[in-house]
């Protein structure tokens, strides 16, 4: 149940504001009998409510007087509070990330195969997207069959989403398909080619009929291959991801004749 507490105020500050909403203006003394918070500590909590611009004084009046501001006003006054307080905290955080950022560095690889791989299609787009995150040199992209990852409104959307984080690092992106594919992109990807990928050199796109599988060739080390589910034609079972230099040397070999042969994409 939701209560005052989970907006900031203190176990005692909540219950005399309550309680003043339902005496009306009242001394210090009255409120302290009428909420149960000590005498001893009854004024400390009036002088944050007043803080909080949630409680009006009547100074003139002997002894002072206090009255609840309306719940309405002392709600959203609270809750402007405390967007302010997690405003507050997002800077903090990105001002630490941004700091660990400068002192965590990998150190040099070790030319050494490693794979991993994720089953389902979030997953397995997650994962995908994560090793684009890495890519400093070269990205191509091979799609051979229709793909959740490419078909998916959402996924496609992340996908571009990286890319454009890769074209704005130095990254050149390549992407090759078959060219029954193109229709099956969704309207909102097709936008964003038309509207200014199609127009930056480092990005390009082709299509051919001489390809076969889905994969993604990063940096020329590392190859992310999806695996299409058994039972369903147009669905991903699982990507792996394959960190091995000779391999990724060999698909790039494979990959670069094909794509010098295909025609660009013209939408």
């Amino acid at each position: 149940m939701a209560s005052l507490r989970d907006l900031g105020l203190s176990e005692y500050e909540s219950r005399a504001y309550r309680s003043l909403l339902e005496t009306g203006p009242t001394t210090a003394k009255e409120l302290s009998r009428a909420s149960d918070v000590p005498m001893g500590r009854i004024y400390d909590v009036l002088n944050s409510l007043e803080t909080h611009s949630l409680v009006r004084s009547q100074t003139a009046s002997r002894p002072k007087k206090y009255v609840a501001v309306e719940p309405d006003t002392a709600l959203d006054r609270l809750l402007a509070d405390k967007k302010r307080e997690l405003d507050e905290q997002a800077e903090q955080y990105e001002e630490i990330v941004d700091e660990l950022g400068e002192q965590l560095e990998p150190t040099d690889p070790v030319d050494e195969p490693f794979w991993t791989a994720a089953i389902g299609p979030t997953e397995a787009g997650d994962l995908l997207i994560e090793r684009l995150t890495t890519a400093d040199d070269h990205i191509a992209m091979v799609a051979g069959a229709p793909s959740q990852q490419l078909n998916l409104e959402e996924m496609g959307e992340h996908i571009l989403d990286e890319l454009e984080r890769a074209l704005d690092r130095g990254v050149d992106v390549s992407i090759l398909m078959r060219p029954e594919l193109v229709d099956s992109l969704p309207r909102s990807v097709g936008e964003r080619y038309r509207s200014y990928l199609q127009d930056d050199e480092s990005f390009n796109v082709r299509t051919s009929q001489n390809v076969t599988g889905t994969f993604e060739l990063i940096d020329h080390v590392e190859v992310c291959i999806e695996v299409p589910h058994p039972l369903d034609a147009g669905g991903t079972f699982a990507v792996i991801d394959l960190k091995d230099s000779d391999f990724a040397g060999d698909v790039a070999g494979m990959f670069q004749p094909r794509w010098e042969d295909a025609a660009p994409l013209k939408l």
